[in-house]
C-alpha cells in the first residue's frame, strides 16, 4: 500500500501533476465563462489545481515519456501544455465569438451599430445586439453545462495528445478541426438570418419608395421604424431563438469534445 502511494509522490508524477494543471491552466485561461466573467486570479488556480488533482492519476496510468532532466526540456513541455490547453479554450471561445458576430451584424442592419457596450471579454465597445445575443448563449452556456464539456474535451486530449512530446498530431485531429471552424461561423450567422432578412426587404422596399417619392426623405422614417421592427422581432422570436441557441452550443461542444477522440 505504501510502495502504491509512493508512486504519486515520485518525481515523475509530481511533473505530470504539473503539466496538466499546464494544460488545465491554458484552458481556463481562454475558455468562455472562466475568461469572460472577472473571475480573481485565487479562484482560478484553485479550480485548476483542484481539476489537475483529479485527473492526473488517469494520466498517470497511460503515461510514457522521458523524465526531463535539464531546465530547457521542462520549459518546453510546459509550452506545449499550455498551447494545447489555450487551443481547446480559444475554440469554445469561437463558439461566442461566432453569436457576437451575428448580432454585430444584425446591429449594422438595425442601425444600432453606433451603440455600443463594454465587452468583458476583450474589454472593448462592442454592437449592444450582440452583447445582447452573448449574455444569452453566456446563461444558456451555464444551462447546458458547458464547462463538463470543456473538461471532458481536456481529459479525451489527454488520449489523443498525451504528456511529452513523443505524440502525433494526426490528420483525424486536424480535419476535425477545420470541420469545426467551417460549421461555427455558418450556424452563428443562421442565427440573425430571419430578422436580418426582414431588414432587408424593409431597406429596399425604402429604396424603391424614395425613387418615387424623390422629395420626401425615405431614409429619415425608415431610421428609426427599422430599429423598432428589428427590437420588435427581437422580443418575439426570443423564445425560438433560445432554443436554437441550445442546440447549436450543444452540437458544437459535441464537435469540440469529438477532436480528441480516437476512433
Amino acid at each position: 500500500m505504501i510502495q502504491d502511494l509512493s508512486i504519486f509522490f515520485s518525481t515523475k508524477s509530481i511533473i505530470v501533476f504539473i503539466l496538466v494543471l499546464a494544460r488545465l491552466s491554458g484552458m481556463l485561461a481562454t475558455a468562455p465563462l472562466f475568461s469572460t466573467f472577472p473571475l480573481p486570479a485565487q479562484v482560478k488556480i484553485g479550480i485548476a489545481a483542484l481539476a489537475a488533482f483529479i485527473m492526473y492519476p488517469f494520466v498517470m496510468q497511460n503515461v510514457n515519456f522521458a523524465v526531463p532532466t535539464d531546465l530547457i526540456m521542462l520549459t518546453t513541455l510546459l509550452l506545449k501544455e499550455l498551447l494545447v490547453g489555450i487551443m481547446i479554450g480559444f475554440s469554445a471561445s469561437l463558439i461566442f465569438i461566432g453569436i457576437q458576430m451575428g448580432g454585430h451584424l444584425l446591429s449594422v442592419q438595425m442601425g444600432l451599430a453606433i451603440a455600443r457596450a463594454l465587452d468583458p471579454v476583450t474589454g472593448v465597445q462592442a454592437a449592444i445586439v450582440g452583447q445582447f445575443y452573448l449574455f444569452i448563449a453566456s446563461m444558456i452556456f451555464i444551462y447546458v453545462n458547458g464547462h463538463q464539456w470543456l473538461f471532458s474535451a481536456i481529459h479525451e486530449s489527454f488520449v489523443s495528445i498525451p504528456v511529452g512530446l513523443n505524440f502525433e498530431f494526426a490528420g483525424p485531429i486536424i480535419e476535425k478541426i477545420i470541420f469545426f471552424f467551417s460549421q461555427l461561423f455558418v450556424s452563428a450567422f443562421s442565427l440573425v438570418m430571419p430578422i436580418f432578412q426582414i431588414l432587408l426587404l424593409i431597406t429596399i422596399l425604402m429604396g424603391f419608395i424614395a425613387k418615387i417619392m424623390p422629395q420626401m426623405n425615405i431614409f429619415m422614417v425608415a431610421m428609426p421604424f427599422k430599429i423598432y421592427v428589428g427590437l420588435s422581432l427581437l422580443a418575439i422570436l426570443l423564445p425560438p431563438t433560445s432554443i436554437y441557441l441550445m442546440h447549436f452550443i450543444k452540437n458544437m461542444l459535441t464537435d469540440l469534445n469529438g477532436i480528441f477522440m480516437l476512433t
